[in-house]
């Protein structure tokens, strides 16, 4: 389980200390900010006042009845409006076209735009011609060229095909005609592109046009000699004679069939008729005889005369038979005659019979010529479509080669652009925006002053409030393990960055003198260094250095701390760091010290333990190796020998440095690693190291061993209160037992 850094979590933010201190800061803050601003009036006072001006393309095909060919369709908007946008800009922008510009409104000979600075101040320009490191001379076009590139601004509209051109120059009048100037000769480049693309088509047109009648001439030429030598005559309705003389035979033999099938029909119903004794003098093609007519006209005189008879005499009268006979003599010759009929109408069937088989044999004859025909009229066909379509491409050719050519020689090709507003000057200046970048300049100088100060608060811990002690979670307090070396290394080097950024901390530098017994001055030339004549006045007791009597008057130990209720403070996090201080002899503080970390380690706390008043050199480097110099802070810091807790030793020197703060820093770090940090700090005197600890946030328990006066270790506890230990316990050994 990994658990933060106990200074976040034991820690809050001081709201009002970072107000305080961006109020104490509050004058410098401004003195800075309006220095700024000045500075950036000042150069924007040497800036040029540049006049904007700004005239407008709309992209669109440009066409109407009266321009566009008989054939073509009239052009659509379509594709990507952006893609096509985006390259009628960098045409505007392209070389060519501002060459023209430059060329039509001399602009080479504007100061403006041919000195190669834009035509105002220019700091960088100026530093690198003082240093010697100015650019290599270009080309007049060039330094004009750049010079307008930094001025010219080509955008596109929001969402509209609508190209602005934004020209800015010290003259307004000079901005807006640049402007209209390079829109018109966007316009005409346009222009002059569309039209050499109609001259280019035309000569293609022309050249193709020559290639394709000679062509056509070559593929009408074999259509008419195919037909020559194959015999191929179209007769009347575009067919072939030979297709015609296979429908007329077809239509004479059918009519042939006709004629002899009626002649043979009337034939037969004649004879018939003469066998049924029926008169045949009215039917078709015996009415057309003449002797049948004689003979029927005949018949009908004598009928009549017999019906004239009749009425005078009787049936069996002379004249009546006679009359009888005669035209009983009159039908036979009438049927006579009807059967020559009927076989003059056999003699015609059978005609129409034998004229049946001939037209039969002449359309076997036309229809195997007419084959023939067909398979050559299929070569024919083929020729022909291609003839007609090399003639079709051919006036399609030619009617193109004709309007392309009246373009071309009129200019009537419309352009893809056209100029939409026209650029008028400016009135007011566009740049700079004075009061823009004062206020820009304004908002960030403040906004960086009021961060680094409150960087500064954070980091310094100023700002930072610890916890209550009765807000830690218990359960956390049970599972903390031991924190290896190198986190602790790690923790410690941000501890001393963060502690040499904060500028409350002070080192003592006036060597002390300690005020003895009788007022003697007696300098330590080992440990005196960087102590505070507060320091020294309470470090110099007569218990530790011999002196005949205490400075403050014995009074007896009111409430010893009972080592349980050390104990359970530390359990339940309301004390974190504790601080021995030995009245005596270090050996008691040193078996406090025992007592407290095997108890913390088997209540699962993590600790770490720190000699800082020994006095006894050891092999491995410790405090007085850090505060030299001579160590890391992850050298110094050491597990135990059961890997149970960290321990920090005296180290190999004599006596901590007394200007060296990285001693506090450690403990402050270790602080923020474990859960009980057990700081000893010696005996108290002027050898004791409780001097460096002085700002830590720490419960302070003066140890008593148990040959020290009671009364004595009152009087040294008055000591520690005067010096500004208010918080100070008193514990005396041994009373574990008593707990």
């Amino acid at each position: 389980m990994t658990y933060e850094s106990q200074a976040v979590r034991d820690a809050r933010i001081d709201v009002a200390a970072l107000f305080g201190a961006v109020l104490r800061r509050l004058p410098r803050i401004l003195l800075v900010t309006l220095a700024l601003l000045a500075l950036a009036f000042i150069f924007l006072l040497f800036q040029p006042r540049l006049y904007e001006s700004s005239s407008s393309i709309l992209v669109e095909p440009r066409s109407n009845i009266y321009t566009r060919a008989a054939n073509e369709q009239a052009p659509t908007i379509s594709g990507n409006d952006a893609g096509v946008v985006s390259s009628q800009i960098e045409l505007i922008k392209s070389r060519d076209t501002l060459l023209k510009v430059i060329d039509q409104l001399d602009l080479r000979s504007v100061p403006e735009f041919n000195r190669g600075d834009g035509g105002g101040f220019a700091p960088m320009s100026i530093v690198t011609r003082l240093l010697g490191r100015a650019a290599t001379p270009v080309s007049v076009d060039e330094n004009v060229l750049d010079s307008l590139y930094d001025r010219l601004n080509v955008v596109q509209e929001r969402d509209s095909r609508i190209i602005s051109i934004r020209v800015r120059s010290t003259d307004p009048e000079l901005a807006a005609r640049i402007a209209n100037a390079i829109a018109n000769a966007h316009v005409n480049r346009r222009t002059e592109l569309s039209l050499s693309d109609t001259a280019e088509a035309s000569g293609w047109l022309r050249d193709e046009i020559a290639k394709l009648r000679v062509s056509v001439t070559e593929a009408e030429t074999a259509v008419a000699n195919f037909k020559v030598e194959n015999d191929l005559f179209i007769g009347s309705n575009n067919t072939s004679l030979a297709d015609q003389q296979v429908s007329t035979i077809a239509s004479q033999i059918t009519a042939a069939q006709e004629r002899k099938n009626s002649a043979e029909s009337r034939a037969a119903l004649i004879r018939s008729m003469i066998d049924k004794g029926q008169a045949i003098d009215g039917m078709a093609g015996v009415t057309n005889s003449t002797v049948i007519q004689q003979l029927s006209q005949e018949k009908g005189r004598l009928q009549g005369e017999k019906a004239q008879r009749s009425a005078t005499l009787l049936s069996n009268h002379p004249t009546i038979q006679a009359l009888n006979a005669q035209i009983a003599e009159l039908d036979n010759q009438i049927n006579i005659e009807g059967r020559r009929v009927a076989a003059a109408l056999d003699a015609e069937a059978q005609v129409e019979a034998n004229l049946e088989e001939s037209l039969r044999a002449d359309l076997t004859r036309a229809k195997s010529s007419s084959s023939t025909v067909t398979q050559d009229t299929v070569t024919l066909d083929a020729l022909e479509r291609e003839a007609k379509a090399q003639r079709d491409l051919l006036e399609s050719y030619l009617l193109r080669y004709s309007e392309a050519a009246s373009r071309t020689d009129s200019n009537s090709a419309l352009p893809d652009v056209r100029v939409v507003t026209v650029a008028a000057p400016s009135v007011t200046p566009a740049s700079p925006q004075v009061q823009l970048v004062l206020i820009a300049v304004g908002v960030v100088a403040l906004a960086t002053q009021i961060g680094l100060v409150v960087f500064g608060e954070l980091m310094s811990g100023r700002a930072l409030l610890p916890a209550r002690d009765e807000e830690r979670p218990q359960d956390e307090l049970e599972q903390v393990p031991f924190v290896a070396e190198e986190a602790a290394e790690e923790a410690m080097w941000a501890y001393e960055a963060r502690q040499e950024a904060d500028v409350a901390v002070v080192q003592p530098e006036q060597p002390v003198v300690v005020n003895v017994a009788a007022g003697d001055a007696v300098e330590d030339e080992t440990v005196a260094e960087g102590l505070d004549p507060e320091d020294a006045a309470w470090l110099a007791r007569p218990a530790t250095i011999g002196a005949a009597a205490p400075v403050v008057a014995a009074r007896p130990v009111a409430g010893l701390l009972k080592f349980s209720d050390l104990a359970s403070d530390l359990v339940l996090g309301r004390t974190h760091l504790v601080m021995l201080a030995a009245h005596g002899s270090n050996d008691a503080a040193a078996a406090l010290a025992e007592e407290l970390v095997a108890d913390a380690i088997s209540r699962g706390l993590s600790v770490a333990l720190v000699d800082a008043g020994s006095g006894r050199p050891s092999t491995d480097a410790g405090l007085t190796d850090l505060s030299a110099g001579s160590a890391s802070f992850g050298d110094v810091v050491n597990k135990s020998a059961d890997n149970s807790f960290a321990e920090v030793y005296w180290g190999t020197g004599r006596a901590i440095a007394r200007s060296s703060s990285k001693p506090m820093t450690l403990v402050e770090a270790l602080g923020d690693i474990y859960e009980v940090v057990v700081l000893m700090t010696g005996p108290v005197g002027i050898s004791s190291s409780l001097p460096f600890f002085e700002g830590l946030e720490g419960r302070l328990v003066l140890v008593a061993g148990p040959e020290d006066d009671l009364d004595a270790v009152a009087g040294t506890r008055q000591l520690l209160a005067s010096a500004g230990f208010e918080r100070c316990d008193v514990m005396a050994l041994p009373t574990r037992a008593a707990a």
